[in-house]
């Protein structure tokens, strides 16, 4: 690809044109990956733990000066409403600081020797180092944390990272970029590229790249991860159809908002949000209807109003698509209590559907939009074997007053996290953080991914003094 190409970058909520960015091609991922592996083979370049420490932390000042800005970045680029990117910026801002104080805690242990004959004379402990470079490709959902999570982390952990944002929003990503330059990030420990698909397939799949670190679909990142080079290890970050498990007994003051919330934050736009909830058919409908009534109050338009609650879907064709499976839904039976219609080209209101059948799109696949799905059950157990049914298995929840029923429920989940009495979008940056099976593989969340981009080495001291 020439370099004359550039990229243009539209707002999700208008169509506008925000910014043309120059694009790079074959010849300059080359010059990334060259950079990256030269400073990682050279070990008199790599920087000192209290040097990243205190880097980092500079990072952090200038974050926090720059919030405004970095926020209004995040919600025109992305679509993520004005009061819900602002969270997203101070997350980001924390994830800096988790990383810097995770520093000091990637350690090694000693190994016991003199347990035989053969092993005496002998003391032996393991150290970690960093793994090698790291290329990082980002999704669009979370364009400032999520480039955090997948540079910051690999900087701290001593590793030379290239990151290539989502080609909707690399806006965030560069700005993040400056601020680190600005810390005094020296020159090429964070390399970001503006490039085609092509491109970046060349890159992550170059044998001088030790770790893949993906965001996005998991056919793509499953593609990527049969053409890595040998040895090359990944955490790969797909969606999932977040199942919720409701009780008779549970508490639904507090449910119905937080399921609200699970479901429609960022117009549905998270791997984990709420999408399928299996309800006790006592309360089902009661649960669905009160669901519907709060989600038809929600505020739906532009990202960048401080009053908006739902903003658009991050592509024109994602709304088709949403609209495509929510009338797939009414035509087979879903009975819509609300929403069920595109609001422009660029937003859908936010939909609650009643009991569709389990074969359709909306039940069967991630709808990634502000759709959430109710279904009445009798048996816990066919709910849950409904729940597991699909392949995706990433966070899951349970609402219920019955500490032994939570307890089973939780054990009977395929789930990498499940949440008692809370929705399944709950995050914060330090837990374990993935998909199982198809939804991914490897564990984000900041010090779960610093210790994946670091290996072990042990070392072994003979001496007849021990």
């Amino acid at each position: 690809m020439s370099n004359h190409k550039t990229l243009k970058v539209f707002s999700p909520y208008n169509q506008s044109l925000i910014q043309e960015i120059p694009m790079v091609g074959a010849k300059e991922v080359e010059s990334a990956l060259d950079k990256a592996y030269s400073l990682f083979l050279d070990r008199k370049q790599w920087l000192p733990a209290y040097r990243r420490i205190e880097i980092l932390e500079k990072v952090q000042e200038l974050m926090k000066a720059k919030v405004e800005e970095l926020t209004k970045t995040a919600a025109a680029e992305g679509g993520k409403p004005y009061v819900d990117s602002k969270v997203e910026v101070m997350r980001a801002i924390n994830g800096v600081k988790i990383a810097a104080e995770e520093i000091g805690r990637l350690t090694g242990e000693q190994i016991p020797m003199g347990l035989t004959q053969a092993s005496v004379n002998r003391i032996a402990f393991t150290t970690r180092e960093p793994i090698g470079v790291v290329a990082s490709i980002s999704a669009f959902n979370h364009p400032l944390n999520l480039i955090v999570h997948q540079t910051v982390t690999a900087f701290a952990a001593g590793c030379p990272v290239i990151v290539k944002p989502a080609s909707t929003t690399p806006l965030s990503c560069l700005a993040f970029a400056e601020i680190l330059k600005e810390a005094g990030v020296p020159e090429g420990w964070v390399q970001v590229v503006i490039t085609d698909n092509e491109a970046a397939e060349k890159m992550v799949t170059d044998p001088r790249v030790n770790y893949l670190s993906f965001i996005g679909s998991a056919k793509v990142g499953w593609y990527l991860k049969s053409k890595l080079a040998p040895g090359t290890r990944c955490a790969l970050e797909h969606g999932g159809a977040a199942p919720v498990i409701v009780e008779s007994d549970a508490q639904l003051d507090d449910m119905i908002p937080a399921l609200v919330k699970g479901g429609f934050y960022h117009a549905g736009q998270v791997c984990v949000s709420v999408q399928k909830v299996f309800v006790h058919e006592g309360i089902a409908k009661k649960v669905a209807e009160e669901m519907a009534q709060m989600a038809e109050k929600l505020i739906v338009g532009d990202p960048l109003d401080e009053k908006t609650e739902v903003g658009p879907l991050i592509l024109p064709k994602e709304v088709d698509r949403v609209e495509k499976w929510v009338n797939e839904a009414r035509e087979n039976g879903g009975e819509i209590l609300c929403g069920g219609k595109r609001i422009s080209d660029t937003c859908y209101a936010p939909t609650v559907i009643y009991n569709p059948p389990q074969n359709i799109k909306v039940s069967k696949e991630e709808i990634f939009g502000p759709v959430v799905c109710v279904y009445p059950y009798a048996d816990r157990e066919e709910a849950i074997k409904k729940a597991n049914a699909l392949p995706y298995h990433f966070q899951a929840a349970v609402f219920t007053k019955d500490l032994d029923i939570a307890l089973d429920t939780v054990q009977q989940l395929n789930a990498t996290a499940v949440m008692v009495n809370d929705h399944t979008a709950f995050r914060v940056d330090w837990m374990p953080f993935g998909g199982r099976d198809a939804s991914g593989e490897g564990l984000g969340g900041i010090p779960y991914s610093m210790h994946e981009m670091t290996r072990e080495k042990l070392m072994v001291i003979k001496s007849r003094f021990l």
